[in-house]
């Protein structure tokens, strides 16, 4: 797994910077150095499967450049793909462009163990399980999205079938086509469906399928890709929130706010709206500290905006809550006060959880 392909790029990046001692390997074995094998372990002949997992730590020799794909890394990463680093050539590894071939690799490997680590996420199938309804029988995968270099406490989880990723295959083809050309997806069977094998390629298609479109920026941002992952979480704890069911809706509310903290986006609406999620049901459920401080976090998020509608009923369950559990309360009067000069009728305001009820997740 990674742990083998983290010791097969240390082992490549120690040939590319032992500089003399890897020539004389090379001259010793009588020849170039055997190419490291990390990609060739992903090939598969099988449907559906790219041969390469985009994403990974990979120094694409010549040969590989054919197999260009479109891959960005996450905006805070370095410049410059690993992958588009020339191999030494016989004239490169002379002394002048060795040297700086070298400081290239170096400040590479200082950049993606420092910034890219722990942003890059991976999607692991855990399990999947043959579900059988009345009219159908089908196959739900249950897939991790675990950011790699950090431990996660608790796991972002989401459980789809094929048909849920079909879907978003289709609609991101529609809309990104080029980019979508070179990105595999399992095709449609008619027999074997639920056969051992069937699924345990599925599952590793349905990995890469999600690597390679979370690589590539604008898919990695775009609604389509992003609700795939949230959406029916939100629907599914505000149905709970509004029948009452505050343990169950919370804990949907929580996997939600997992999802999104994994997939980058918690500076959006969706994400205010699964923090007064979490402050409704944990003030249902008398868990009055929690609740507090999700309406915090919101508040932080609402710092520079004066106009969205749920700030005026995240300021008033923040008082009313500071107040309960003896936390300072004077910052978030101050504000109510200064909506209520600028013209905001506080006394028509609805509360957090009346918010949640009115609000079309479409």
């Amino acid at each position: 797994g990674a742990v083998g392909m983290a010791a097969r790029i240390l082992h490549r990046l120690r040939h590319a910077l032992g500089g003399e001692g890897g020539r004389e390997e090379r001259a010793r074995d009588g020849g170039e150095a055997e190419d490291c094998p990390e990609s060739s372990e992903l090939e598969d002949d099988t449907e559906g499967l790219s041969t390469r997992l985009s994403g990974t730590l990979s120094f694409a020799s010549h040969e590989d450049e054919d197999e260009e794909e479109e891959e960005e890394e996450e905006d805070g990463g370095a410049g410059e793909e690993p992958g588009e680093l020339p191999e030494p050539t016989g004239e490169a590894a002379g002394p002048p462009g060795g040297s700086l071939l070298t400081r290239q690799l170096q400040e590479l490997w200082r950049k993606s163990r420092s910034s890219l680590a722990p942003q890059r996420l991976l999607f692991e199938v855990t399990s999947a399980s043959v579900v059988s309804e009345r009219s159908s029988k089908y196959v739900l995968y249950t897939i991790y999205l675990i950011r790699s270099g950090q431990f996660d406490k608790a796991p972002a989880t989401i459980a789809r079938r094929y048909s849920d990723f079909e879907r978003l295959n289709r609609r991101l083809r529609s809309r990104f086509g080029c980019d979508m050309a070179g990105i595999a997806f399992p095709r449609k069977r008619l027999r074997r469906n639920f056969t051992a094998e069937t699924i345990a390629k599925r599952s590793r298609a349905f990995e890469q399928f999600l690597s390679h479109l979370h690589s590539i920026a604008e898919i990695r941002r775009s609604p389509e890709f992003l609700e795939f992952f949230f959406l029916q979480d939100l629907r599914a704890a505000q149905r709970l929130t509004c029948t009452g069911m505050y343990r169950e809706a919370l804990a949907t509310w929580a996997n939600a706010c997992r999802l999104q903290e994994r997939l980058g986006v918690c500076g959006s609406g969706r994400f205010l709206l699964t923090l007064a999620g979490l402050a409704v049901c944990h003030q249902e459920l008398d868990e009055l500290g929690e609740a507090h401080s999700c309406c915090e976090q919101a508040l932080q998020l609402l710092e520079a905006q004066d106009s969205h509608p749920l700030l005026g009923p995240f300021l008033q369950a923040h008082v009313h809550l500071a107040w309960k559990v003896g936390k300072d309360k004077r910052r978030s009067e101050a504000r109510l006060q200064g909506l209520q000069e600028a013209g905001l009728p506080l006394q028509q305001q609805p509360s957090l959880k009346e918010c949640l009820i009115k609000e079309p997740l479409e």
